[in-house]
């Protein structure tokens, strides 16, 4: 609801999947979804990162990333994509993911093709 994106979501892959879920003493902060390769990209992909308002600026998005990073990383080889919003790019290009191709809508909202490779 806070993008104004009030559509069904339901893609049916959370089952194969593995979820990163972040708690605090107030509950659910942070989320991501790890998709195995071959499901939505050739590669292993991190979707559905999200930070709850009251954490954000802390951090908490870069330690999450982080981590959905490192267990792709462990889970899967070949590399990770993801579909980032376009005013994150900078952020996402800080940990190492690059553009790669080009720019697109989704519901409304400007996204970019990005994908990183391990260099271990």
């Amino acid at each position: 609801m806070e993008q104004d994106c009030a559509y069904l979501d339901a893609d049916g892959l959370d089952p194969h999947c593995h979820h990163l879920l972040g708690h605090d003493a107030a509950g659910l902060v942070a989320t991501a979804r790890l998709v195995p390769p071959g499901q939505v990209h050739a590669l292993a992909a991190i979707g559905r990162v999200v930070t709850a308002p009251r954490v954000r600026g802390t951090g908490l998005g870069r330690s999450l990333m982080r981590e959905a990073m490192r267990r792709a990383g462990e889970l899967w080889q070949g590399g990770i994509h993801l579909g980032g919003q376009a005013h994150l790019r900078a952020f996402y290009e800080s940990l190492g993911f690059e553009v790669s191709g080009p720019a697109y809508d989704e519901d409304g909202i400007p996204h970019l093709s990005m994908g990183y490779r391990s260099t271990s």
